[in-house]
């Protein structure tokens, strides 16, 4: 899905930032816990997850994410993007 920030972002009142990998066994094993909990509380209370890739691969990516049901940052071409939040909240690894 290539929707635009703003349409994805129209009326929630908070994002949550999920910085995460397909091959970080943490990682895999915390998505579908928040998966849950993206359904039950976050749809109907103005909360949206954006998923921010760590995937070295587009394949990668897209069988991880394509378990998600929150929007993401593109895996490629916003490394300056996610560099840029990574360094602004200090996000140094994963898990």
């Amino acid at each position: 899905n290539n929707a635009s920030t703003s349409a994805v972002m129209k009326g929630k009142d908070l994002v949550l930032l999920y910085f995460s990998a397909s091959w970080c066994p943490p990682c895999r094993n915390f998505t579908p816990k928040l998966a849950e909990f993206y359904t039950q509380v976050c749809t109907t209370n103005g909360v949206e997850i954006v998923y921010i890739s760590s995937d070295q691969d587009e394949a990668s990516f897209n069988e991880y994410f394509g378990k998600m049901p929150w929007a993401s940052l593109p895996v490629f071409g916003s490394s300056a993007i996610k560099q840029k939040l990574a360094d602004s909240l200090k996000i140094s690894g994963l898990p």
